[in-house]
């Protein structure tokens, strides 16, 4: 989306949003390309993924469960 389409999203001011820009492009989670006075801004998914799973891991979302339990065959032993 372009720099303007984004601001329409968020009640925060023009250099605000900027300074995000600038730090997410700074974390290399969204790339900027500038065609006049337009910036329209990509998000880098890769990126992201890498970092939403880093994040799983630390907190053991998705961690392999335990062996699983055996199924009951309603047999007593």
């Amino acid at each position: 989306m372009t720099a303007g389409a984004l601001a329409k999203h968020f009640s925060l001011a023009k250099p605000t949003l900027s300074a995000h820009f600038a730090i997410l492009r700074e974390a290399d989670l969204i790339e900027g390309s500038k065609s006049g006075t337009v910036i329209t801004y990509m998000l880098k998914v890769s990126v992201l993924e890498e970092a939403l799973l880093a994040f799983a891991e630390t907190v053991g979302i998705g961690l392999p469960n335990p062996m699983p339990l055996k199924k009951a065959t309603g047999k007593a032993r």
